[in-house]
């Protein structure tokens, strides 16, 4: 037994927020776990130290699975995304615990390496097709294997995943929502142009890949899946909201451009139709906002029943401690796809040293024990918290719509 004795949440801003949990055991052994929910930051963190903390005092930080479930099924009110993140950090936290004692990385705790190595992919953006495919070029000279194309769309002022900088890209970007306009005809007359350059350019060896971010119905989604397959996609991602899963078998009736969904769910039941009913193609829940490894563990099994593979997300709204989690799970199960990879800021990487690493378009987690990566609390103490939230869409009507 290993008694944890303390337990406190670190909020910090090297460039952006971040909230990272710190448990300690008698022992002297501690472990860090991402707790961040872009734009909702204090809510988590608020969740956590007046909710969760005082229940982890005295507790075995190596019974992972029952704290878990004590967390999940004590707690009355399950699954949603404040939950769940606060549920992943105490998971990350435990599992980097556990792998300190041990001497031995993670993946390792986890079955050991079924790959060399994670594929990642990059974001290729730019106001104009010909902008994105010279950052894509870059992208390919640089080795990666895979590339998300995104592109300016003629007639809006701003467009998703489109930023200023080629390799920064941080969308809570203001003190109050910024409102972005949105239009889907020009979208998607846009879009089909924008990959037939891709391949044109960039040939077959390379993985395309593309994000609608939820703003299409589900037969509008239908006609550009079918209008992109032509270029054959690694997937479309996000292509409609996914509250309703059964929409997706409508997309799937008219197109066999694979399908990816799922960085904002926050636990199996929100995606256990579109797997069993094989739906989608790749599952993009993610580490932070799933219930950390012990839960993400759970939907990857389920995945591999139906032949659907991760995708997990991996924006800059991640902090680094959730990219290490990530490459350990994605390292270790038999069903990884790829996995997203936005690199951090010279800031933020300082404040959480790390050894993960980037090899010719694979990402490894490194071989120190745990997590193999920690936080430096008094740099993170010089970057205060500041209030930033995503912005949101309107229609050129004015009507909100999804952002």
């Amino acid at each position: 037994m290993s008694k944890i004795v303390d337990a406190r949440v670190i909020v910090t801003c090297p460039g952006r927020n971040f909230v990272t949990l710190r448990i300690e055991t008698e022992d002297g052994v501690h472990g860090v776990g991402d707790a961040t929910l872009n734009g909702r930051e204090l809510a988590v963190a608020s969740y956590l130290s007046d909710h969760v903390v005082p229940l982890l005092i005295g507790r075995d930080a190596h019974r992972i699975e029952d704290i878990w479930q004590y967390l999940y099924r004590g707690a009355y009110w399950r699954r949603g995304p404040v939950t769940m993140t606060a549920s992943a950090a105490v998971d990350m936290a435990l599992w980097d615990i556990k792998g300190k004692v041990a001497g031995l990385p993670v993946y390792q705790l986890l079955g050991g390496a079924a790959r060399e190595g994670c594929m990642v992919y990059g974001h290729a953006n730019g106001t104009t097709i010909e902008e994105t495919i010279e950052a894509a070029l870059d992208y390919q000279q640089q080795g990666y294997r895979a590339i998300r194309l995104q592109s300016g769309v003629p007639g809006l002022p701003s467009t998703y995943g489109v930023s200023k900088d080629r390799y920064f890209y941080e969308p809570a970007d203001a003190d109050l929502p910024t409102e972005n306009l949105w239009s889907t005809e020009k979208y998607l007359r846009s879009v089909p142009p924008l990959f037939e350059a891709g391949r044109e350019a960039l040939g077959w060896d390379v993985h395309l890949l593309h994000d609608v971010h939820h703003r299409l119905t589900p037969i509008e989604a239908g006609r550009l899946g079918k209008d992109l397959e032509p270029y054959r996609l690694f997937w479309l991602e996000d292509a409609t909201p996914a509250e309703n899963q059964e929409a997706f078998r409508l997309i799937r009736q008219h197109t066999t451009t694979p399908l990816a969904v799922g960085e904002i769910f926050s636990s199996v039941h929100d995606c256990r139709e579109l797997i069993q009913n094989q739906l989608i193609d790749y599952i993009r829940a993610t580490v932070v906002h799933a219930g950390g490894i012990t839960h993400l563990r759970r939907i990857a099994a389920l995945a591999d029943l139906y032949q659907v593979r991760t995708g997990c997300h991996g924006a800059t709204d991640l902090s680094p401690v959730s990219m290490a989690a990530a490459l350990h799970f994605g390292l270790s199960i038999p069903n990884f796809g790829v996995q997203e990879y936005m690199r951090h800021t010279a800031e933020t990487d300082a404040v959480f040293p790390h050894h993960y690493s980037l090899t010719d378009g694979l990402m490894h987690p490194g071989h120190a024990p745990g997590l193999g990566v920690d936080i430096d609390e008094k740099l993170a103490a010089g970057y205060e918290y500041s209030r930033a939230y995503l912005p949101v869409n309107r229609l050129e009507d004015g009507t909100l719509y999804n952002w």
